[in-house]
């Protein structure tokens, strides 16, 4: 077969825009600009906020176009993930492993340039540290069950280095907000892999549905999300100055979409997976950034 990227690199890259949903940036980004404005204790600067945007979306590149080089050969075997682009043959390797060290570079320079605009040295020293723990995920299922909650902590990360790129220090509360996603993502990530439990099973896969079964799975996402649910209320109190009432009807509204997350699947009914991980987790993640920043703004 004559590989797309033979002939036609912009469909190329549009081929692997689809291939790694790059739409779903929304699920971090609406978190580090939350973070952003909450850092600046208002407005950050518009180059400060484009720069952080630019981080998050080469950033995400970078890890999912590993996802699909590292996890070729499984997406394969699996009936669900075989049309992806590379196991497919629409996309080489050749071409993603191109695209990825692209958008590494494009990361690095986009961290470097907040030393000399804003003398914040920290981005720069943590960009190459901060690709390597993304890159590493697609490893993680090989030999542990927890990595779920790893794929939460590079979410995770999102908010706590908005927070470093506009301040460049740490504090509670950037990272009450990274350890609610972390477990927001891991919740959710847990549902979402129950559709590859036979898979998992019989390619020796780690998860917790494979390891639990899909029924207990479900039970350990709630627990996390519960968990979750506890750290956005922290996050809120633990602002300088706390946050307000437009932050925690966010956190309210999320609330009430988790619980309807979890009960639309069911361990003898998986079909509505799709709409519970992208739309109601898209939905949570637009909701409780827009209604943050609203509170910021607003005080």
């Amino acid at each position: 077969m004559e590989l797309a990227s033979s002939t036609n690199p912009l469909a190329n890259l549009q081929t692997l825009a689809r291939d790694i949903k790059l739409s779903h940036s929304i699920f971090a980004l609406p978190w580090a600009v939350f973070a952003a404005f909450l850092a600046a204790r208002g407005r950050p600067l518009i180059g400060q906020l484009a720069l952080i945007v630019l981080c998050m979306v080469t950033a995400r590149t970078v890890a999912m176009t590993a996802n699909r080089l590292l996890d070729a050969r499984l997406d394969a075997q699996n009936p669900r993930t075989a049309r992806r682009a590379i196991p497919s043959g629409a996309l080489s390797p050749a071409f993603a492993l191109t695209a990825l060290t692209c958008c590494a570079l494009l990361f690095i320079a986009s961290t470097a340039l907040f030393l000399p605009l804003y003398h914040n040295r920290w981005p720069l020293i943590l960009s190459i540290p901060l690709l390597l723990f993304l890159v590493a995920y697609p490893l993680l299922n090989k030999f542990t069950r927890l990595c779920h909650y790893y794929l939460g902590a590079a979410l995770g990360l999102a908010p706590v280095c908005a927070w470093i790129a506009i301040r460049g220090d740490l504090t509670l509360t950037p990272l009450l907000m990274g350890g609610a996603v972390l477990l927001w993502t891991a919740g959710f990530d847990i549902i979402y892999a129950c559709q590859d439990y036979a898979v998992d099973v019989a390619s020796g896969l780690f998860s917790v549905p494979s390891k639990l079964g899909i029924g207990p799975a479900l039970w350990v996402s709630r627990i996390t999300h519960l968990a979750c649910i506890a750290l956005l209320i922290a996050t809120g109190f633990s602002a300088t100055p706390p946050l307000g009432p437009l932050y925690f009807t966010g956190v309210g509204i999320a609330i009430v979409l988790m619980a309807v997350e979890h009960s639309i699947v069911k361990a003898d009914d998986l079909s509505k997976v799709n709409v519970a991980f992208f739309t109601v987790n898209g939905v949570i993640s637009v909701v409780l950034g827009a209604l943050g920043i609203a509170d910021i703004l607003w005080r």
